[in-house]
């Protein structure tokens, strides 16, 4: 709001200024009009001056006095200045961020309202969720079947992935879902600069996070506060989760904690391991658990040779895979697996390791 105060100040001051040029320029025009080839008035450079007693008198001091105070000014001014800088600077940058958040919202929006829809698989302008039409192949048939993919929340998708694994999932999509490239660079309609308006959106709509620390916390622009990269999910979610983690447990007894978290059902899936593993668990018809579709197949002791105990395991779906880098001893992966560290409590992430261990 500083940096927006200033420009209109400023802005205001250009106008004053313009105007009293126009002013000036006009009075002197119509003046000059009035003389007719002859000195009507004494030139201003043949007038007699002051003399030197008026000049080394009073208007002296008068001068030396206005110096003084103009130079008081400036050595006040210029540590104000100086002080609200930062402010100022930090509310332009809050600025641009909310107007490119606010352009991003425009490409978010459903197809109605003139957006590239992402608003209809998502969950609407908030991101929670939601459906996407889709067609699958049965891996044994060949049959074509239309489903109802489970779209994932995106208001949390900082949570687990950071800012240009973001970049990359827009620009070339997830292959084998509804999620398509949307960038250019991937074959998509939107340019670099759309793709960083949406994500700018996005980082808006993300539900903030608690026990960020303060040196995080960069002021208090909301985009710092919703990533600050020591936060967690707020208690309210969390207990979301072990709502349908309970649910889960007591509809059969033999289900375990980590088979519980693993298979997941809350809302359109976003923490769910399942979503990426289980063929068949996005449409609402999974497969073998962990028999891989997105993600790898972890069944078959895999997992077990891929890591050299479970503490590496555990380790590693706390702060997901490096993008574009292989994992583990047996060097697989692409990068895309995300972190859960930030979502998950150290309890249930081990529990899915000795759970994914079993497999």
């Amino acid at each position: 709001m500083l940096g927006l105060t200033t420009t209109t100040i400023a802005i205001i001051a250009f106008v004053v200024i313009l105007l009293a040029f126009a002013a000036y320029a006009f009075f002197n025009v119509r003046a000059g009009r009035d003389e007719v080839g002859s000195e009507l008035e004494l030139a201003p450079n043949r007038k007699p001056y002051f003399d030197d007693e008026t000049l080394e008198g009073p208007r002296l001091e008068r001068m030396q006095l206005l110096g003084v105070l103009l130079l008081v000014i400036v050595v006040i001014g210029l540590p104000f200045y100086w002080v609200l800088e930062p402010g100022r600077q930090a509310g332009a940058q809050e600025g641009w961020d909310r107007r490119f958040a606010s352009w991003g919202s425009q490409l978010f929006a459903s197809t109605a309202d003139g957006g590239f829809n992402c608003a209809g698989c998502h969950g609407g302008m908030a991101g929670v969720g939601g459906e996407a039409p889709f067609t699958v192949a049965d891996p044994q048939t060949g049959e074509i079947q239309a489903v109802n993919w489970k779209a994932p929340a995106v208001n949390t998708v900082f949570y687990k992935f950071d800012e240009s694994e973001v970049e990359f999932i827009l620009n070339y999509g997830r292959p084998f879902s509804p999620m398509s490239p949307w960038g250019v660079v991937g074959g998509g309609p939107m340019n670099s600069q759309q793709i960083e308006t949406l994500i700018e959106y996005l980082k808006s709509i993300q539900i903030p996070r608690e026990g960020c620390l303060p040196d995080e916390l960069g002021g208090e622009e909301y985009f710092d506060v919703q990533t600050c990269g020591s936060g967690v999910l707020p208690e309210s979610e969390k207990e979301n989760i072990q709502t349908a983690i309970d649910l889960a447990m007591a509809e059969d007894p033999d289900v375990t904690l980590g088979e519980a978290v693993f298979n997941l059902e809350l809302g359109s899936g976003a923490y769910s391991c399942a979503r990426c593993h289980t063929l068949g668990w996005s449409w609402g018809d999974p497969g073998q658990p962990g028999q891989g579709a997105f993600g790898w197949n972890l069944t078959g002791g895999s997992t077990n040779s891929a890591f050299d105990s479970e503490d590496d395991m555990v380790a590693f779906i706390q702060n997901g895979s490096e993008f574009g880098a292989v994992y583990g001893n047996n060097r697989q992966g692409s990068g895309r697996m995300p972190g859960f560290g930030s979502i998950l409590t150290d309890e249930q992430i081990r529990a899915v390791v000795e759970y994914v261990r079993s497999l």
